[in-house]
């Protein structure tokens, strides 16, 4: 009866590693950073993420160009190998760059305001800008590495 109990616990424990953040949770347009370019749509409010390729800091916002990619279930970008457009993030105050370094992974809640094109590299590429609510910064991944020692079968 206890092992039928902890083999339900269990699952239920790793459950909850999948919350999505409280600041992140709502109604999202299904839209994407690309489709939002090509279709030149401002429909509604997206929750966005990917990984900071710079931030821009202002007098009075910082603003993030972050290389999109799908998110989980919790919210927090998913690591692949894909993009799904680039996008401009801007929110009121001070985002310090250090903090927010190229190659973090970053989630976005907001209003698509309008397009931009900037160059990436020599291309001209059109970016859909966020009017962040909610500029959330995940913790760095810790990769783990097991390592199986295989030990005689007398021991």
């Amino acid at each position: 009866m206890k092992s039928a109990a902890l083999a339900l616990l269990i699952p239920c424990a790793l459950g909850a590693c999948a919350t999505m953040p409280t600041p992140l949770q709502g109604q999202y347009s299904s839209l994407l950073p690309a489709q939002a370019s090509d279709q030149n749509s401002n429909d509604g409010h997206v929750r966005w993420g990917g990984t900071v390729v710079t931030v821009h800091t202002e007098s009075e916002r910082s603003c993030f160009e972050i290389v999109g990619t799908r998110t989980g279930a919790d919210g927090r970008p998913e690591r692949l190998d894909k993009s799904e457009g680039r996008f401009i993030a801007c929110r009121k105050g001070f985002y310090d760059p250090v903090v927010f370094s190229a190659g973090r992974e970053i989630t976005v809640t907001g209003s698509i305001t309008g397009f931009e094109t900037r160059k990436v590299g020599d291309y001209d590429y059109r970016y859909p800008i966020v009017a962040a609510d909610v500029v959330y910064l995940w913790p760095v991944r810790q990769d783990t590495r097991i390592i199986v020692e295989h030990v005689p079968y007398f021991w």
